[in-house]
């Protein structure tokens, strides 16, 4: 019988995945952090252009860390991308606000700037906006994060799907007061171009 399973991606590994993950055992740094995760840590900064990072198992929990860093709480409003994965916006459930999704707009397919100010219009006791760039492509980040300020609003800015893309020749996931990007299987394409220009 042949094997029927289609891989989402499938696992490999190579000369310095396994001289590296052979590294961690022999030192004894499997958990919970070790000098690799730091370095990985600084070279992401620098890459991207912003102070520090923090790595988390996933891009779910950096959100999840993001929306309680922002101050979100049981009954609170937080404006959504509506076209995105649902980690994106499950972390403002896990403590109990209530999403409302702002429409896209054509160019970019991300969250429209004049949908957002009309929603502040409507909800101006929102405090916070969770803006995702699909599929590589960044929203209008500027003008988001220039609305979210005139509102008092924070931005978190989840640049999963666009490790490597620049808006006004600036990195993604740094817009925002917090930003996540994301190393999953799926963003393989982002995420192999970057690391090799980190360790290029």
């Amino acid at each position: 019988m042949v094997n029927s399973k289609i891989w989402l991606s499938s696992p490999t590994m190579h000369s310095n995945e396994m001289k590296f993950i052979q590294e961690a055992f022999d030192s004894n740094w499997v958990a919970p952090l070790g000098p690799n995760v730091n370095e990985f840590e600084k070279e992401m900064a620098v890459y991207i252009g912003i102070g520090h990072a923090a790595a988390l198992v996933s891009g779910t929990s950096a959100l999840h860390l993001a929306i309680k860093l922002a101050g979100v709480k049981r009954g609170d409003i937080v404006f959504c991308s509506d076209m995105t994965f649902s980690a994106t916006v499950n972390p403002v459930s896990y403590e109990g606000g209530i999403q409302v999704f702002i429409d896209s707009e054509r160019e970019t397919w991300n969250m429209d700037p004049r949908a957002l100010e009309k929603a502040f219009v409507k909800y101006p006791q929102c405090k916070c906006v969770v803006i995702a760039n699909l599929y590589g492509t960044p929203a209008k980040l500027d003008e988001i994060r220039d609305i979210c300020d005139a509102h008092g609003a924070v931005m978190i800015e989840d640049a999963a799907e666009s490790l490597s893309a620049t808006y006004k020749g600036k990195q993604t996931g740094t817009f925002g007061q917090y930003n996540t990007i994301s190393l999953h299987g799926v963003k393989f394409l982002t995420v192999k171009m970057a690391i090799q220009n980190i360790v290029s």
